[in-house]
C-alpha cells in the first residue's frame, strides 16, 4: 500500500510518550477501528491473498485493529493497533527494494493450482501481520523477533516496513528480499520519515551480532551481503538504503518529495530546503532517515504533516497560480487514505491509560483524528459500524464525503474544515485531561468506556455539524443554481 509512516522518539515528543503514526492509504477501502477480544482470535489463520495457513499461539492477548469492511475481498488488512499491555504496532508501510536483493532472495509469491501441480501458498504481507503479530508481543523488541520468526519459516511476497513501540522504545523493521530484513531502534530524540521507499540510511552491523541493543538483524545477513555482492558502499560505512534500496526516477516524484516536506516542516533552520544551493530538494535521494526536530512534536504536528500537501510550496495542487507544478509531486495528504492512526504510549499515567489511539478516516486533507483509550474490550459504534453502502451513521463514510466536497470546492470550504479540525482538537485534548485526572484521583479505570463514547459522541456532534455546513456551501456553489433576479 502507498502509505506514509512517521515515528517519533519519546525525548522529541511534547509529553513523552512514544508515536507511531501512518497512512493506511489504499483504493477507497472502507475500513472501521474494532477491539479484537481474544475469544474471537483465530486458532488457524488463512491468508485471503497468499492462501498461507499459520497456526497461531493459545494467548493471544485483545488488540485494537482498523481492518477492512469487506474482509472477502483482500482480508483483514488490520493496519496498526495497541494491545493490552500497551504496546502498538503499525503494518505495513510498502517499502522499495532493487534487483540485486530480489534476484539473490526472490519473494515467495503464491503460485495458483496448475494442472497436476497442487497450489504454493505465498508468504506473509501487510494482509496478515498486524493480526498474526501484534497479538503474541509484549514489548517493541518482541514484535522485531515475533517478526523475524514468520520471516524465516514462511518469508513475504513484498517489500515491508513496520513500527513497534512501547512506553520505552520505538523500533523499526525493513524487510530484505522474501525472507531477510533488518530492524533498529529509533533514537529518542530523533522523529523517523518513511515515504514508501527502503528508509534506513545507518545501521550497526556489529551491534547486530553482537549485543543486539539497538539493531537486529537475520542471522546471515552479512554472508547475504558477501555472497551476492550487494554492497554498493565506497566508504567503508554500511549504508543499508543504498544496499538493499532503489534509486529509481520514480521514487522522486513519488517518495523523496514527502520525506523533503517532513523534514523542511520539522528541521526548517538545520538545513536548506528552497532554493539554489539547498542542502535537500524534492529530488534528493539522501535526505536523512531521522532527524533531532527543532522542536518537540505534538499530535496536531503528526496529524498535519500526515495530511499535508506542500503548503506553502510550488507543489501545492489546491494553491492557484500552481496549475502545473501542483500536479508534480504525490502528496503525504491523499484521495485514497483510508484511514490514519496515532498511536500514543504516554510513561507519566497508570499502565489502565498508557495508550492512547487517535485514528481518521478518508483524506486526511480535511477530517481529523479522534483520541480513544485503548484497553477496553468495545468500542463506540460511530468507530466500529462502517458499512459497504454510504451512509451517515459512522465517521468513515461522514470523513469521506466531507472530504469530496472540500476537494471540490477547497477555496469556499477551506474556513469550515480549518475550523471543524481546530475545534475537535481543543475539546479532544481537554476531554483526554479531565478523563484522565478523573481515573487518576477515583482510580477508576471502569471510566473508560464513559470517556471513550464522550470522546466519540464529540466527534460524531463536530463531524455532523461541519457536514451540514458543507452540504449548505457545496449547494450554494452548484453551477446550475439559478435565480429570476440573476437577469
Amino acid at each position: 500500500m502507498p502509505c506514509t509512516t512517521i515515528l517519533v522518539g519519546k525525548k522529541a515528543s511534547y509529553n513523552g510518550a512514544t508515536l507511531i503514526a501512518r497512512n493506511d492509504d489504499g483504493f477507497f477501502t472502507s475500513k472501521k477501528m474494532v477491539v479484537v477480544n481474544p475469544k474471537d482470535q483465530p486458532k488457524k489463520y488463512k491468508s485471503v491473498i497468499s492462501h498461507l495457513e499459520i497456526e497461531l499461539p493459545d494467548n493471544p492477548l485483545r488488540y485494537t485493529a482498523c481492518p477492512n469492511v469487506d474482509l472477502k475481498k483482500e482480508g483483514i488488512w488490520a493496519a496498526f493497533g495497541i494491545n493490552e499491555a500497551n504496546v502498538a504496532m503499525t503494518a505495513t508501510e510498502t517499502i522499495t527494494s532493487n534487483a540485486r536483493v530480489l534476484g539473490a532472495d526472490p519473494y515467495v509469491r503464491y503460485e495458483p493450482k496448475k494442472g497436476k501441480e497442487k497450489e504454493k501458498a505465498g508468504g506473509i504481507g501487510e494482509e496478515d501481520l498486524v493480526t498474526i503479530v501484534l497479538p503474541y508481543i509484549r514489548s517493541a523488541r518482541d514484535g522485531v523477533l515475533r517478526v523475524k520468526e514468520l520471516l524465516e519459516k514462511y518469508g513475504t511476497y513484498e517489500p515491508n516496513g513496520m513500527a513497534f513501540s512501547d512506553e520505552k522504545e520505538i523500533w523499526w523493521l525493513e524487510t530484505i528480499g522474501g525472507h531477510h530484513f533488518i530492524a533498529r531502534r529509533v533514537k529518542d530524540d530523533e522523529y523517523v520519515m518513511m515515504p514508501n521507499q527502503f528508509g534506513m540510511d545507518r545501521f550497526d552491523m556489529d551491534d547486530a551480532y553482537d549485543k543486539q541493543i539497538e539493531n537486529i538483524c537475520s542471522s546471515d545477513l552479512k554472508d547475504f551481503i558477501e555472497k551476492n555482492h550487494l554492497d554498493l558502499n565506497m566508504n567503508g560505512e554500511f549504508n543499508p538504503r543504498a544496499i538493499f534500496g532503489s534509486r529509481d526516477d520514480s521514487d522522486h516524484i513519488y517518495n523523496t518529495p514527502r520525506a523533503w516536506f517532513m523534514g523542511r516542516y520539522f528541521n526548517p533552520r538545520t538545513y536548506k530546503w528552497d532554493g539554489e544551493n539547498a542542502d535537500f530538494t524534492p529530488e534528493s535521494d539522501d535526505i536523512p532517515w531521522a532527524l533531532v526536530p527543532e522542536k518537540k512534536i505534538s499530535i496536531e504536528d503528526v496529524k498535519y504533516i500526515l495530511s499535508s500537501y506542500y503548503q506553502g510550496t510550488p507543489y501545492n495542487p489546491y494553491a492557484k497560480g500552481n496549475e502545473i507544478t501542483g500536479r508534480k509531486y504525490r502528496t503525504i495528504g491523499t484521495a485514497t487514505t483510508d484511514c490514519m492512526g496515532i498511536l500514543e504510549i504516554r510513561d507519566y499515567v497508570p499502565d489502565e491509560i498508557k495508550a492512547v489511539e487517535w485514528i481518521c478516516f478518508a483524506s486526511n486533507a480535511f477530517n481529523q483524528v479522534v483520541p480513544v483509550y485503548t484497553n477496553t474490550d468495545k468500542l463506540p459504534e460511530y468507530l466500529t459500524c462502517t458499512k459497504m453502502d454510504v451512509s451517515t451513521d459512522n465517521l468513515h463514510w461522514n470523513s469521506r464525503i466531507i472530504g469530496i466536497m472540500a476537494d471540490a470546492h477547497y477555496s469556499d470550504t477551506a474556513i469550515i474544515i480549518e475550523r471543524y479540525q481546530k475545534s475537535v482538537a481543543a475539546k479532544a485534548h481537554a476531554l483526554l485531561n479531565k478523563f484522565d485526572e478523573e481515573m487518576i484521583t477515583k482510580k477508576d479505570f471502569t471510566l473508560i468506556d464513559k470517556a471513550n463514547e464522550e470522546l466519540v459522541g464529540m466527534m460524531k456532534k463536530e463531524t455532523s455539524d461541519c457536514l451540514n455546513k458543507m452540504v449548505d456551501k457545496s449547494l450554494n456553489k452548484m453551477k446550475n443554481l439559478y435565480n429570476r433576479g440573476d437577469n
